[in-house]
């Protein structure tokens, strides 16, 4: 298990426990050993209720980036079957930043398209963190072509600190492929909903997130910028990233109260990557309730609905 910084409390208690059971491994005293591990794990149980009971933008920021989380791999994985993974943008390449293909989500035919970051240092470097180049977009771009051609709903999995702003991305159009992705969300004839499992860092989110249905998982965020950029350019220090948390709304009961996202999916106590399959499945469920909502509706209809929706962001405030 990996802690973050607010959670180092929990690791000292949670540490101690998993020592004592080691030591009861090893001698005959086990039950009264166990006594005290147990009386250690329900202090560690009311420890992170404490933790995670009102966490404030920083550390939600910081839960929504734990390595251990589940990625759009392991969504993929779990709640959709004969996937069948499609390359490349038929312009430069292929961008593994982005993945996505054919699917069934409960025997239904759909087209799933999502960020992965990676597990492993190995991993995160071959898909560069989850930050897409142009061909990434470009890809999302042809696979939601395929999807308006053959009548398929599109699930989006978002989950990136942002575009990749290297030289060669931007040489090759990032931000052009960008707006073209966003604009072609807006224009396919199909139901199109979007879960945000972890970052939505930028534009990089908002062109896999212009759909007709958007949910947020409960300890994810969803931004302009990432708190440390807001901070360097507004104070000209990234160590008031926490300020800048707090300043940018990027929280999901935020973004819900300002009508940016539909809805918000609980996650297990201490985050999703404390009881994975939890969270995944809890996604599954929420992703069905919002095509289900969709279903039946008119192509026009809901190319129409998408776009009032985001006509009419702005309209709310948090004052």
């Amino acid at each position: 298990m990996v802690y973050l910084d607010f959670e180092k409390p929990l690791a000292d208690i949670e540490g101690k426990a998993e020592e004592l059971r080691a030591m009861a491994r090893k001698s005959e005293d086990a039950v009264d050993v166990e006594k005290e591990a147990a009386a250690l794990d329900k202090k560690a149980s009311d420890l992170l209720q404490e933790l995670y009971k009102n966490l404030n933008p920083w550390r939600k920021t910081q839960v929504a980036r734990h390595p251990d989380r589940p990625h759009c791999r392991e969504y993929i994985s779990a709640l959709f079957t004969e996937y069948t993974p499609l390359a490349g943008d038929r312009a430069f390449g292929d961008d593994h930043a982005v993945m996505g293909g054919l699917a069934r989500l409960n025997d239904m035919p759909c087209m799933v398209i999502g960020h992965e970051k990676g597990h492993d240092t190995k991993s995160r470097i071959l898909h560069n963190f989850g930050m897409a180049r142009p061909e990434g977009y470009r890809k999302a771009i042809r696979l939601m072509d395929l999807a308006h051609r053959f009548g398929l709903p599109v699930i989006m999995l978002v989950d990136t600190q942002g575009a990749y702003p290297g030289k060669g991305a931007e040489e090759r159009g990032q931000s052009e492929a960008i707006a073209r992705c966003t604009q072609k969300c807006l224009e396919i004839g199909v139901p199109l909903v979007t879960v945000i499992i972890g970052e939505g860092g930028s534009g990089g989110a908002v062109a896999f997130a212009t759909a007709n249905r958007i949910a947020m998982l409960e300890h994810s965020i969803y931004s302009v910028i990432s708190p440390e950029g807001c901070a360097s350019i507004l104070w000209r220090d990234s160590e008031k990233m926490r300020d800048a948390a707090d300043a940018l709304k990027l929280t999901a009961q935020d973004l819900k109260k300002l009508e940016v996202i539909d809805r918000i999916i609980p996650e297990p106590l201490g985050g999703a990557q404390r009881a994975p399959q939890q969270a995944i499945k809890a996604v599954g469920e929420e992703i069905t309730a919002m095509l289900e909502e969709l279903k039946g509706m008119k192509p026009a209809d809901l190319i129409k609905d998408r776009r009032q929706k985001f006509l009419s962001m702005g309209s709310k405030s948090l004052a």
